[in-house]
């Protein structure tokens, strides 16, 4: 069955308000961990993860980096604006580029209290112990559902992503009901975090520690990354009653060639996807792949993945190793050391996964694509999994406990 008639209905769950991790546990890798292969479930915690991943395996993270994407700016009459960083104007070529921008910038936002602001200019005055920061902040034009802003600001030595750090908040998921806290800044990042852009963290890899790489490297097993810069969009619910009428959001990915290689070195061992957002870039490589070899002569501007892609191109006889050949031919052919795209691939029941033998994620919101992620690669058994997790006191979302779930084959 096509995905575009599921129905959301059947991707139910009762997820009880005190299931919700509101906060992280003191160590990062005792999160209880569950395991999913060949329909059999077991459980242990992160810090013995080696265990349960054969040598040889690669392991793909997300060190994409959150940014206080979360602004607030108090007007003279005392009203409270609040500007939520979305992603950067479409005349920036990739969130990078946005996040270097010294002096000015503009953003896609979302604005709380937006009928309190008509025209007048925003202003935000930060002390820190080395210097005072005043942030500008101008509407110029608002599109479905954001607003664009055009940020300004007096110290032209720093960089947006510098200017966020001083003056934002970290943007905490909606359904923790709670501010951020000090101590949100450190724990809502993952330790190999190194390129700004996100407004929510991959989760996944949150809970890895130097002391568990330490143990993955003893037993082999090899770790690469990617980047995909997470949106707001991610917390999206679907509202519809098929995924037909759903849009699914949009994200930015940096792929080093370097890492396709290794893609292809791998093809024989189990490669892991660490979240979400990782299966969804290696994933989104295959058809980027399969587009180049239909035409290959397509540019740059149209080397993306639309929602739908995975499921409307006849692929034929493409398998995995000839697309990423392909692709990796393609930014040869023009001197492209780092791909920069974006990717709306939505992977859902119906979906037979082209490069990842395994996701390690965390437990997902009742009728979200994050769960029909999830019953891509466990079928049916997406409710024996997470019913296990609710009878066996496992935390939820974002600050919650995981799963190792290896991909059901199909029959």
């Amino acid at each position: 069955m096509h995905p575009k008639r599921l129905l959301i209905k059947d991707f139910v769950y009762d997820l009880p308000e005190d299931r919700i991790a509101k906060y992280p546990l003191p160590q990062r890798d005792e999160s209880k961990l569950l395991i999913y292969k060949n329909g059999e479930i077991t459980q242990d915690i992160y810090a013995k993860l080696d265990e349960h991943i054969p040598s040889s395996s690669l392991l793909v993270f997300n060190n994409t980096k959150v940014v206080e994407a979360r602004l607030l700016f108090k007007k003279n009459t005392g009203s409270v604006i609040e500007l939520f960083c979305l992603e950067p104007g479409d005349e920036y070529a990739d969130i990078t580029t946005a996040m270097l921008q010294k002096g000015k910038v503009t953003w896609k936002c979302l604005v709380g209290g937006a009928k309190k602001w008509k025209k007048e200019t925003l202003t935000k005055e930060v002390e820190t112990k080395e210097k005072s920061v005043t942030l500008n902040a101008k509407r110029i034009g608002k599109l479905n559902d954001y607003f664009l802003i055009a940020f300004s600001w007096n110290d032209t030595q720093l960089s947006f992503a510098e200017v966020l750090h001083i003056a934002g908040a970290v943007p905490l998921p909606p359904y923790l009901n709670r501010i951020a806290e000090e101590n949100d800044k450190e724990r809502y990042q993952t330790i190999y975090a190194k390129y700004d852009g996100s407004v929510a963290a991959p989760t996944a890899g949150l809970h890895f520690t130097e002391g568990l790489f330490k143990k993955l490297d003893a037993k082999n097993i090899q770790r690469d990354f990617v980047t995909l810069h997470v949106g707001a969009g991610t917390f999206k619910p679907v509202k519809s009653e098929t995924m037909q009428d759903h849009e699914m959001h949009t994200e930015f990915i940096e792929v080093r060639k370097e890492f396709i290689e290794n893609l292809l070195l791998h093809l024989n061992d189990p490669i892991i996807a660490v979240g979400t957002t990782s299966l969804r870039t290696i994933e989104s490589l295959y058809w980027l792949g399969v587009k180049i070899i239909i035409d290959p002569e397509i540019s740059l501007h149209e080397l993306h993945i639309e929602q739908w892609d995975a499921y409307d191109i006849n692929v034929g006889d493409i398998d995995t190793e000839k697309a990423l050949l392909a692709l990796i031919k393609w930014m040869n052919k023009r001197n492209i050391e780092t791909l920069f795209t974006r990717t709306q691939i939505i992977i859902a029941p119906g979906y037979d996964l082209k490069v990842a033998k395994a996701l390690i994620t965390n437990f997902h919101q009742p009728q979200s694509t994050l769960l029909l992620l999830v019953a891509a690669l466990a079928f049916d058994d997406w409710k024996k999994i997470y019913d296990y997790a609710l009878a066996n006191n496992f935390r939820f979302l974002s600050y919650g406990d995981g799963s190792l779930i290896w991909k059901t084959q199909l029959a």
